[in-house]
C-alpha cells in the first residue's frame, strides 16, 4: 500500500523535510522520487542514507565512566572497593575512571533501531542489506532495551546536532514496537495518531516559517487575561500554540489535530470535540485581552476517511472567528500545499 491511516507515505517524508532542513540536502532527494510500501520501509531509507553522514566523520563519542579492578592505579581510586579486594587477597586496586568511547547513548538508539527494523518484515530485503553494512560500524556500540530509553534526556549540541533527525526517526520506530515473537521477528503497530501528531504540528508551523516569513510565525505561549495580583497563576495550564500568523491587522492561531476521529457523536449529532473548542476559544479570548475582535483561531484537523468533516465556523460577540478546517493528506503535496496557502488568503 502507499497510504497508512489516510496518509501518503511520501507526504510524511515531505512532511519531515519541513520539520528537519537535513532532508532537504542532496543526498535525500532521490527518497521523494521513490514509493514505498509501509512507513517503516520509508523509515529504513531515511536512516540508511542519514547515518552514512555521521559515518564520514566518525561516529561521536563520549566519555563513559568505567569501574574496575586494576593492577596499576588509573583515574580515581575506590577507597572501599580496594578494602574489599584486599579482604579477598586480591592485590588489585578499585578504580574509577573515564574513557572517550562510541558507546554512548546516540549510538545505543541508534543501532537498537536499525537491529529491530532489520528484524520486521515491513522492510524490503534490498534495505534490510543496507542497514546490515551500517551495523558493522556499530561493532562497539550495545544493543539496548528500547523501554528503557529516556527520549526527553536527549541534549543535542554543536557536536551532536546531525543525530538530531535521525534520533526522531529513532523514536517513532521505537515507539511502533509491539513485541519480539519467539521467532526474534519485531512486530510493529501501524502508524498510530500520537506518532504523527506532534509531526503534523511542526509541519504546519515550519511550513508558514519557510514560505510566510513575512507573517511571523511562532508556537509562543499565550498569558492567562487574569488580575496577576489576586490570582495564583501557578495553577493555570500553559497554553501553548501550535501557529501563531501575524498578519497587519488581525492575528490567527492555528490549532493542529491529528486524531482517528475528527468529530464526536452527542446525541445523534456530529459535532467538534467539545475540548478542542473550548481549547481554541481560550487561546483567542486570552490573547485578545482588550476585546478587539482582532484575533482569530483555527482548528486544523488531519482529515480522515470520515465521510462528515469539520469545514465551518463561528464568530464571536467581539468579532472573533473561530473556523473548523481540514487538511487533506492522502493527496499530491501540491495540493496540500494550496489548502495551506488558500487558508491564509483571504488575510493577505
Amino acid at each position: 500500500m502507499t497510504e497508512d491511516k489516510g496518509i501518503l507515505i511520501k507526504n510524511i517524508f515531505y512532511m519531515l523535510s519541513y520539520a528537519f532542513q537535513e532532508l532537504r540536502q542532496n543526498n535525500y532527494v532521490e527518497i521523494g522520487q521513490e514509493e514505498f510500501e509501509n512507513i517503516h520501509d520509508l523509515y529504513a531509507e531515511i536512516l540508511a542514507k542519514g547515518i552514512a553522514y555521521p559515518l564520514k566523520q566518525g561516529l561521536h563519542k563520549e566519555y563513559i565512566t568505567y569501574h574496575e579492578s586494576l593492577t596499576a592505579a588509573k583515574g580515581k581510586l575506590d577507597i572501599n572497593g580496594t578494602i574489599r579486594n584486599k579482604m579477598k587477597r586480591n592485590r588489585q586496586l578499585s578504580c574509577y575512571y573515564d574513557e572517550l568511547s562510541e558507546n554512548c547513548l546516540f549510538n545505543q538508539v541508534i543501532k537498537t533501531t536499525l537491529v529491530a527494523l532489520i528484524k520486521t518484515r515491513n522492510v524490503k530485503k534490498e534495505r534490510k542489506s543496507k542497514l546490515k553494512q551500517l551495523l558493522l560500524f556499530f561493532d562497539n556500540v550495545d544493543v539496548i532495551e528500547a523501554k528503557n530509553i529516556k527520549w526527553t534526556l536527549f541534549r543535542f549540541d554543536r557536536n551532536t546536532r546531525t543525530y538530531r533527525m535521525l534520533l526522531y526517526i529513532c523514536y517513532f520506530v521505537m515507539q511502533s514496537l509491539l513485541l519480539t515473537t519467539d521467532e526474534g521477528t519485531i512486530k510493529m503497530k501501524e502508524f498510530t495518531d500520537e506518532h504523527i501528531n506532534r509531526l503534523y504540528e511542526k509541519f504546519i508551523l515550519e511550513y508558514y516559517r519557510r514560505h510566510y516569513p513575512e507573517l511571523r510565525p511562532t508556537a509562543s505561549q499565550i498569558n492567562w487575561n487574569v488580575n496577576k495580583e489576586m490570582s495564583n497563576i501557578n495553577v493555570l495550564p500553559i497554553m501553548q500554540t501550535d501557529v501563531v500568523l501575524h498578519f497587519h491587522n488581525r492575528r490567527l492561531i492555528i490549532d493542529a489535530k491529528y486524531y482517528g476521529k475528527t468529530m464526536q457523536t452527542n446525541h445523534d449529532k456530529k459535532t467538534i470535540h467539545s475540548s478542542n473548542l473550548y481549547q481554541i476559544q481560550s487561546y483567542v479570548l486570552n490573547l485578545d485581552a482588550d476585546h478587539q475582535g482582532n484575533v482569530d483561531g483555527m482548528l486544523l484537523y488531519a482529515r480522515t476517511q470520515e465521510e462528515v468533516i469539520p469545514h465551518d465556523k463561528v464568530v464571536t460577540k467581539d468579532g472573533n472567528v473561530l473556523y473548523f478546517r481540514t487538511l487533506n493528506l492522502n493527496q499530491a503535496f501540491r495540493n496540500i500545499e494550496k489548502q495551506l496557502r488558500d487558508i491564509i488568503k483571504h488575510y493577505m
